[in-house]
This record gives C-alpha cells, structure tokens and sequence, in this order.
C-alpha cells in the first residue's frame, strides 16, 4: 500500500514546466516590408482629415517587433518617431489604443501601472488585473522595464500608492517567488495545503490573510489549480464562494482575480471584457487594455471562452459597443467573428 501511495504521489504532470500556449489573434506577417509601411503610413497621416483606414490595417495587422521596426524606418522617412505622428493625427481611444500597440507589451503593461498609480488615489483595477494575471517571468520583464522607463521600482510605488493586505498580496506577487512547476503530482502538498486555507479562512473567526497570501503567491498555477479542486473536500464553499465571506473591497478582487486566473485566465478576460461592454458605452480603458494586452498572447482563446459563456462572439460584442475608427481597431485586433 506505501508503494501505492508513494507511486500515486509522484504521477507525472502532462505539461509540467514548459510555458503556456499561446494562441494570438495578431502575428508576424510574413512578407513584411517595413520601408513601404512606413511610407503608407506617413501618406495616411498627411492625408487631409487622415486616412485612419491605412493605419488600422497595418498596425492591428503587425507583430509587436514588426511595429518596432516600422517606426524605426519611418523615423527615417519622416524625421521624427511614429509615436510623435500618431499623437498628433489621432485622439480619444483610438489614439490611446494605436500608441498601446506602438509599445512592447512589457512596456504596455509598465505605462498601465504607473498610470494607475498616478496623481492623488489609487486606481487599483488595473493594478490588481495586471499585477494578479501576469506571470512571473512576464512580471520579472514588467519590473526590468518600469525601472528602465520611470526611474524608479515598481515595488517602492506600489509600497506608497497601496496599503494594508491588498499592498501585502500586491507586493509578494511582483516579487515573482513562484514554484517552477514541477512534472512531479504532490498529493501530500495538496491536501496540506488546500486545509491549511480552510483553516485560514472558514474554519476560523477572523481570516489569516497572511497564509491566503503566503499560499497563493509561491505555489505554482497547475499545483493552485488542484488545492483549489482539493479545497471543495474540506469547506462547504468552494474557493471563490469562501473569498467573498471573508474578505471585501480591493483584497476580495485581487484574491478573486487571482484563483479565476489559475483556475481559467482566458475566462477571466472573457468575463471582464463582457462587464466591461455591458453598459451602453463600453468602458474603452479596460476593453483597450484588455485587447492590447492580449492580442498577442491569448486573445483566440479569450474569444472561445467569450462565445461559450456569453453566447455571442466578441466581434459582436465590440460591433455591438463601440463605434468609429475605435471600434475599426478593435474588430481588426480581434482577429473575426466566431
């Protein structure tokens, strides 16, 4: 019986440590020719009333290296960068969805950051959506750039904007400790760990935030995905139920978008681009940050998950909810209607 045990306890993980799939709705095109596109963008600029058409087409339509080699040839072409030309042609949410695209999507995810932490208060969705979604190698890039671009670590300005245990959870994220995951099932881990966040929380009066934190930001996704399964055998409420009875305001988001993101990440954006896209005017902040963010990792997959839980694609959604050049750009990105 030890052998089976001990056999059971070392069954192998289909996908252990190699890196997520990918599934992009924007790729590298292959005959690319960044000469003529920044030619074709720079007529489309000095156009009267600017050919907005010309730009969409090629900058939804290019990878985020093929945008970078783009500007490096119009700055050539037109004696100043394309970031410069597109602010000046371009505003409202097409301009702030084109210069998203101009930046690498480590830089994106920097600029969202800071300026959610700009000025007086706090705008802590984008910093719990980003900071809570990302993975520790993009986070490790996320921090390398902040410091590059802004002079300063993202961990000191998180530390001044935030406070109490949402800073806390915030902070053990972007110090990027996660298990590498492992090839190797640990049931016993599990199991140890799936109780100890009953314990934490339900079980008791009070929640011991501090092992929630601890828990959910060093184990790996796949290892968090089974204690959240394994939870279920000890509490009368699954993960998410127990999350909104204990805790509330900014730390219920941030341990909400948390589990979602290791049970179903595509789904969290789904769902968050639906929210978004509910009222009569889309919330185009999110809904930009989402499909500049995503574009190039995940977004066919976001689509899937969008038409299986909401029951009409994204494209129609977008179609839908927006409007103009924006909604253009948006549709573009999106890569088609499911």
């Amino acid at each position: 019986m030890a052998l089976v045990s001990e056999f059971l306890s070392k069954l192998t993980l289909a996908y252990g440590g190699e890196p997520e799939p990918i599934f992009p709705t924007v790729v590298p095109v292959s005959d690319f020719d960044p000469v003529k596109d920044a030619a074709r963008i720079e007529t489309a600029i000095k156009t009267k009333g600017v050919d907005e058409q010309t730009i969409i087409d090629i900058l939804t339509r290019r990878s985020s290296e093929q945008r970078r080699e783009i500007d490096f040839h119009y700055e050539r072409l037109a004696k100043k960068d394309l970031v410069s030309a597109l602010k000046g042609a371009l505003s409202g949410s097409m301009e702030a969805l084109m210069l998203g695209l101009m930046k690498s999507p480590a830089q994106y995810d920097a600029s969202e950051l800071k300026a959610s932490m700009k000025g007086l208060g706090t705008d802590e969705e984008p910093l719990i959506e980003i900071i809570c979604s990302r993975t520790d190698e993009e986070m490790m890039e996320i921090k390398k750039v902040y410091r590059d671009m802004f002079r300063k670590d993202l961990e000191k300005d998180i530390a001044g904007d935030t406070s109490g245990n949402v800073a806390k959870l915030l902070l053990a994220l972007v110090e990027t400790k996660r298990d590498e995951p492992s090839n190797v099932i640990d049931y016993e881990k599990i199991d140890e760990d799936a109780r100890s966040l009953y314990e934490a929380g339900v079980k008791r009066k009070g929640t011991d935030v501090v092992t929630w934190i601890s828990i959910m930001s060093s184990r790996s996704a796949p290892h968090l995905k089974r204690v959240f399964e394994r939870y279920k055998s000890y509490s009368p409420y699954d993960m998410k139920e127990s999350i909104r009875k204990e805790v509330k305001g900014d730390l219920e988001k941030s341990f909400l978008t948390l589990v979602e993101c290791f049970e179903n990440k595509q789904l969290y954006f789904a769902n968050r681009l639906n929210d978004a896209m509910k009222s009569k005017g889309a919330k185009e902040k999110v809904v930009t940050r989402i499909m500049v963010s995503r574009c190039e990792v995940d977004l066919m997959k976001i689509r899937t998950e969008f038409k299986r839980q909401h029951k009409r694609s994204l494209y129609q959604a977008i179609a839908d909810h927006t409007k103009g050049d924006y909604q253009k750009a948006l549709l573009s990105l999106c890569g088609g209607d499911d």
